[in-house]
Protein backbone atom coordinates (compact mmCIF):
# COMPACT_ATOMS: atom_id res chain seq x y z
CA UNK A 1 0.00 0.00 0.00
CA UNK A 2 1.40 3.31 -1.25
CA UNK A 3 1.88 5.68 1.97
CA UNK A 4 0.47 8.71 -0.13
CA UNK A 5 -3.25 7.08 -0.22
CA UNK A 6 -5.77 9.07 -1.25
CA UNK A 7 -8.10 8.57 1.56
CA UNK A 8 -11.19 10.42 0.02
CA UNK A 9 -10.73 8.05 -3.02
CA UNK A 10 -10.78 5.00 -0.74
CA UNK A 11 -13.76 5.95 0.82
CA UNK A 12 -15.45 6.72 -2.37
CA UNK A 13 -13.87 2.76 -4.06
CA UNK A 14 -15.21 1.46 -0.63
CA UNK A 15 -18.69 2.77 -0.81
CA UNK A 16 -19.07 1.40 -4.91
CA UNK A 17 -18.24 -1.70 -4.14
CA UNK A 18 -20.45 -2.56 -1.63
CA UNK A 19 -23.93 -0.74 -3.93
CA UNK A 20 -24.57 -4.03 -5.96
CA UNK A 21 -24.67 -6.02 -2.22
CA UNK A 22 -27.13 -3.62 -1.22
CA UNK A 23 -24.88 -2.78 2.17
CA UNK A 24 -23.14 0.61 0.54
CA UNK A 25 -25.85 3.04 1.02
CA UNK A 26 -26.12 1.35 5.03
CA UNK A 27 -22.72 1.88 5.38
CA UNK A 28 -22.15 4.73 4.19
CA UNK A 29 -22.38 7.07 6.81
CA UNK A 30 -19.24 5.35 8.59
CA UNK A 31 -17.09 4.65 5.60
CA UNK A 32 -17.39 8.73 5.42
CA UNK A 33 -17.33 9.58 9.26
CA UNK A 34 -14.27 10.62 10.90
CA UNK A 35 -13.57 7.06 13.10
CA UNK A 36 -13.37 5.29 9.31
CA UNK A 37 -10.24 8.09 8.42
CA UNK A 38 -8.85 7.15 11.91
CA UNK A 39 -9.12 3.56 11.27
CA UNK A 40 -7.50 3.87 7.64
CA UNK A 41 -4.70 6.22 9.15
CA UNK A 42 -3.91 3.86 11.75
CA UNK A 43 -3.32 1.15 9.21
CA UNK A 44 -1.09 3.32 7.02
CA UNK A 45 0.96 4.13 9.73
CA UNK A 46 1.51 0.78 10.40
CA UNK A 47 2.65 0.13 7.00
CA UNK A 48 5.00 3.08 7.39
CA UNK A 49 6.48 2.04 10.26
CA UNK A 50 6.81 -1.94 9.09
CA UNK A 51 4.13 -3.51 10.70
CA UNK A 52 1.95 -4.99 7.73
CA UNK A 53 -1.42 -5.94 7.96
CA UNK A 54 -4.05 -8.54 6.46
CA UNK A 55 -6.31 -8.84 4.83
CA UNK A 56 -5.34 -6.05 1.80
CA UNK A 57 -7.77 -2.92 1.56
CA UNK A 58 -9.12 -4.10 -1.57
CA UNK A 59 -10.78 -7.38 0.44
CA UNK A 60 -11.49 -5.42 3.36
CA UNK A 61 -15.73 -5.28 3.55
CA UNK A 62 -15.87 -8.58 1.07
CA UNK A 63 -17.97 -10.18 3.69
CA UNK A 64 -20.28 -7.09 2.62
CA UNK A 65 -20.05 -7.61 -0.83
CA UNK A 66 -20.25 -11.21 -1.08
CA UNK A 67 -23.59 -10.88 1.36
CA UNK A 68 -26.63 -9.29 -0.14
CA UNK A 69 -28.49 -7.34 2.13
CA UNK A 70 -31.75 -8.24 1.45
CA UNK A 71 -31.17 -11.71 1.82
CA UNK A 72 -29.59 -11.36 5.19
CA UNK A 73 -30.88 -14.10 7.99
CA UNK A 74 -27.01 -15.09 9.83
CA UNK A 75 -24.96 -13.25 11.35
CA UNK A 76 -21.57 -15.19 11.97
CA UNK A 77 -19.42 -13.47 14.05
CA UNK A 78 -15.90 -14.74 14.74
CA UNK A 79 -12.59 -13.16 16.00
CA UNK A 80 -9.92 -12.03 13.42
CA UNK A 81 -8.22 -12.67 10.49
CA UNK A 82 -6.05 -15.15 10.12
CA UNK A 83 -2.46 -13.27 11.06
CA UNK A 84 -0.06 -15.02 8.15
CA UNK A 85 0.61 -13.32 4.64
CA UNK A 86 -1.71 -13.55 2.00
CA UNK A 87 -4.14 -16.56 3.51
CA UNK A 88 -7.10 -14.09 5.16
CA UNK A 89 -9.36 -13.19 1.80
CA UNK A 90 -11.86 -10.71 4.16
CA UNK A 91 -14.28 -13.60 5.01
CA UNK A 92 -13.73 -15.22 8.47
CA UNK A 93 -12.40 -17.97 7.93
CA UNK A 94 -12.18 -18.47 4.52
CA UNK A 95 -8.37 -19.10 2.81
CA UNK A 96 -9.79 -18.69 -1.06
CA UNK A 97 -5.49 -17.72 -1.56
CA UNK A 98 -4.17 -20.44 -0.84
CA UNK A 99 -4.66 -24.10 -2.11
CA UNK A 100 -5.38 -26.11 1.30
CA UNK A 101 -7.64 -24.74 4.03
CA UNK A 102 -6.27 -23.17 7.35
CA UNK A 103 -6.39 -25.99 10.49
CA UNK A 104 -9.94 -23.52 11.70
CA UNK A 105 -11.38 -24.67 8.86
CA UNK A 106 -10.34 -27.95 8.71
CA UNK A 107 -11.94 -28.39 11.78
CA UNK A 108 -15.06 -26.51 10.19
CA UNK A 109 -14.76 -29.15 7.27
CA UNK A 110 -14.89 -32.14 9.71
CA UNK A 111 -17.58 -31.20 11.80
CA UNK A 112 -19.99 -30.51 8.70
CA UNK A 113 -18.97 -33.84 7.56
CA UNK A 114 -20.02 -35.26 10.97
CA UNK A 115 -23.18 -33.10 11.60
CA UNK A 116 -24.59 -32.08 8.39
CA UNK A 117 -23.53 -34.58 5.76
CA UNK A 118 -21.54 -36.91 5.10
CA UNK A 119 -21.71 -36.11 0.96
CA UNK A 120 -20.07 -32.87 2.34
CA UNK A 121 -17.37 -31.10 0.01
CA UNK A 122 -14.70 -29.09 1.42
CA UNK A 123 -13.75 -25.73 -0.37
CA UNK A 124 -11.44 -23.01 0.44
CA UNK A 125 -13.86 -20.05 -0.53
CA UNK A 126 -16.99 -19.15 2.22
CA UNK A 127 -18.21 -16.88 -0.50
CA UNK A 128 -20.88 -19.39 -1.11
CA UNK A 129 -22.43 -19.09 2.26
CA UNK A 130 -21.95 -14.89 2.23
CA UNK A 131 -24.42 -15.68 -0.86
CA UNK A 132 -27.20 -17.39 0.66
CA UNK A 133 -27.59 -14.19 3.53
CA UNK A 134 -24.62 -15.44 5.68
CA UNK A 135 -22.91 -12.77 6.93
CA UNK A 136 -19.73 -13.79 8.01
CA UNK A 137 -18.01 -10.84 10.10
CA UNK A 138 -15.31 -11.09 12.40
CA UNK A 139 -15.15 -8.99 15.82
CA UNK A 140 -11.17 -7.04 14.00
CA UNK A 141 -11.34 -6.88 10.21
CA UNK A 142 -7.93 -6.95 10.25
CA UNK A 143 -5.07 -7.85 12.60
CA UNK A 144 -0.71 -6.92 12.19
CA UNK A 145 0.36 -10.07 10.29
CA UNK A 146 2.52 -12.39 12.46
CA UNK A 147 0.65 -11.33 15.38
CA UNK A 148 -3.52 -12.12 16.61
CA UNK A 149 -5.94 -9.84 19.14
CA UNK A 150 -3.93 -6.31 18.02
CA UNK A 151 -7.30 -4.74 16.11
CA UNK A 152 -9.74 -5.16 18.34
CA UNK A 153 -9.76 -2.08 19.74
CA UNK A 154 -9.40 0.00 16.13
CA UNK A 155 -12.68 -2.13 14.64
CA UNK A 156 -14.74 -1.72 17.94
CA UNK A 157 -16.57 1.66 16.67
CA UNK A 158 -17.12 -0.14 13.19
CA UNK A 159 -18.44 -3.38 14.55
CA UNK A 160 -20.99 -1.33 17.24
CA UNK A 161 -22.41 0.60 14.21
CA UNK A 162 -22.99 -2.76 12.32
CA UNK A 163 -24.57 -4.36 14.77
CA UNK A 164 -26.69 -1.30 15.81
CA UNK A 165 -28.14 -1.07 11.83
CA UNK A 166 -29.39 -4.88 12.30
CA UNK A 167 -30.85 -4.71 15.47
CA UNK A 168 -32.78 -2.04 15.04
CA UNK A 169 -33.87 -2.63 11.15
CA UNK A 170 -33.37 -6.34 10.69
CA UNK A 171 -35.17 -7.97 14.16
CA UNK A 172 -35.48 -11.62 13.87
CA UNK A 173 -32.09 -12.66 12.45
CA UNK A 174 -29.87 -15.24 13.58
CA UNK A 175 -26.74 -14.40 15.58
CA UNK A 176 -23.51 -17.01 15.87
CA UNK A 177 -21.28 -15.90 18.28
CA UNK A 178 -18.20 -18.21 17.54
CA UNK A 179 -15.17 -17.80 20.25
CA UNK A 180 -14.88 -15.35 23.26
CA UNK A 181 -14.27 -12.24 21.73
CA UNK A 182 -17.11 -13.02 19.49
CA UNK A 183 -19.18 -13.63 22.20
CA UNK A 184 -18.12 -10.06 24.63
CA UNK A 185 -21.12 -8.69 21.83
CA UNK A 186 -23.47 -10.90 22.67
CA UNK A 187 -25.36 -8.69 25.42
CA UNK A 188 -25.63 -6.07 22.81
CA UNK A 189 -28.01 -7.82 20.69
CA UNK A 190 -31.74 -7.42 21.71
CA UNK A 191 -33.72 -10.77 22.33
CA UNK A 192 -35.94 -10.71 19.28
CA UNK A 193 -32.89 -11.95 17.88
CA UNK A 194 -31.82 -16.19 17.99
CA UNK A 195 -28.39 -16.07 19.72
CA UNK A 196 -25.98 -19.28 19.83
CA UNK A 197 -22.80 -19.55 20.81
CA UNK A 198 -20.13 -22.46 20.79
CA UNK A 199 -15.47 -22.29 20.81
CA UNK A 200 -13.57 -20.90 18.05
CA UNK A 201 -12.33 -23.94 15.72
CA UNK A 202 -8.58 -22.66 16.84
CA UNK A 203 -9.60 -23.54 20.29
CA UNK A 204 -9.59 -27.60 19.09
CA UNK A 205 -6.06 -26.73 17.05
CA UNK A 206 -4.23 -25.53 19.85
CA UNK A 207 -5.05 -28.23 22.28
CA UNK A 208 -4.47 -30.04 19.31
CA UNK A 209 -7.43 -32.02 19.56
CA UNK A 210 -9.48 -34.63 17.17
CA UNK A 211 -12.83 -32.29 16.47
CA UNK A 212 -14.09 -28.94 17.47
CA UNK A 213 -16.72 -29.01 19.49
CA UNK A 214 -19.18 -26.97 17.84
CA UNK A 215 -22.03 -27.55 19.91
CA UNK A 216 -23.55 -28.92 17.09
CA UNK A 217 -23.74 -25.43 15.72
CA UNK A 218 -24.48 -26.15 11.74
CA UNK A 219 -27.15 -28.14 12.97
CA UNK A 220 -28.96 -25.55 14.80
CA UNK A 221 -28.58 -22.69 12.01
CA UNK A 222 -29.96 -25.47 9.90
CA UNK A 223 -33.14 -25.48 11.69
CA UNK A 224 -33.53 -22.46 12.39
CA UNK A 225 -33.39 -21.09 8.55
CA UNK A 226 -35.51 -23.67 7.59
CA UNK A 227 -38.22 -22.89 10.43
CA UNK A 228 -38.01 -19.10 10.32
CA UNK A 229 -36.64 -18.51 6.57
CA UNK A 230 -38.02 -21.08 5.28
CA UNK A 231 -34.55 -21.82 3.56
CA UNK A 232 -32.33 -24.79 3.48
CA UNK A 233 -28.87 -23.31 4.15
CA UNK A 234 -26.27 -25.28 1.59
CA UNK A 235 -23.24 -25.91 3.11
Amino acid sequence: MKNEINIEELQAKLYEKLKPSGWGDKLKTFIMSDDFISIIKYLVNEVEEGRRFTPTLKQLFRCFEECPYDKLKVVMMAQDPYPQAFVADGIPFSCSNLDKPEASLRYIHKELHDTITMDYKPFNDLKAWSNQGILMLNTALTTTIGKTGVHYALWQPFIAFVLDILTFQNPGLIYVFVGRKAQDWAESIPDNNWKLTCSHPASAGYSNLPNWDSDRVFQKITALTEKHFNQKIIW
